[in-house]
């Protein structure tokens, strides 16, 4: 369940920076402009650092728009630095991916990484989102994390299972050979032989 507030004054708080990766400015127009790595899911908290960060490189942010699935509370309007910028919500819109408007310069869709996701896959996300042209979309590129996840994990477990075994070289038959303590590799025939 979703709750929407509307919260004209709220209360100053402490601004962590933004996790964020943008795209460069280049011709090439991609389906996203960057990546957004919020610490949580209060977007009321996190609106105000991303904001904030987006001045410079952007312009004033005045508008954010989110899919209401992958996030709890929904404020109406949040204070940035003494302005409201204004949120929005739509069902149709990828629920990865963040909008922001800016009256004098235009829009920018940023992909949104879970607060929850481990430090390297985040990393992984920021760089792909931050390719300048890319066609990959955000629901694609969380799908390809998933997948890449899913292969580096089943690496590590399987490497941990040859760490396990003590790292026995097996024989071509996929059984240790015998009559090698150390379970180090036997010399080829024709190879160290005399």
């Amino acid at each position: 369940m979703n709750t929407t507030l509307d919260r004209a004054a709220q209360p100053a708080v402490a601004l962590r920076p933004a996790r964020l990766s943008l795209t460069p400015k280049t011709a090439l127009a991609g389906q996203l402009d960057g990546a957004w790595w919020p610490s949580s899911r209060d977007l009321a908290a996190e609106l105000p650092a991303l904001a904030a960060a987006l001045d410079e490189p952007w312009g004033r942010i005045t508008r954010v728009s989110v899919n209401p699935a992958r996030w709890p509370v929904i404020p109406h309007r949040v204070s940035v630095d003494g302005r409201t910028v204004h949120v929005g919500w739509f069902d149709q819109q990828d629920p990865d991916k963040l909008i922001l408007l800016s009256y004098t310069v235009g829009r920018w869709d940023l992909l949104v990484i879970p607060p929850e996701t481990e430090p390297a896959a985040a990393a992984r996300l920021m760089a792909a989102a931050a390719i300048p042209g890319s066609v990959l979309a955000a629901d694609v590129l969380m799908a390809n994390e998933t997948v890449i996840g899913r292969g580096i994990r089943d690496a590590e477990r399987q490497e941990a299972g040859w760490e396990g075994e003590g790292g026995a070289c097996l024989s071509p038959f996929g059984n240790p050979i015998p009559g090698n303590p150390d379970r180090r590799a036997l010399p080829l025939p024709g190879k160290g032989w005399r």
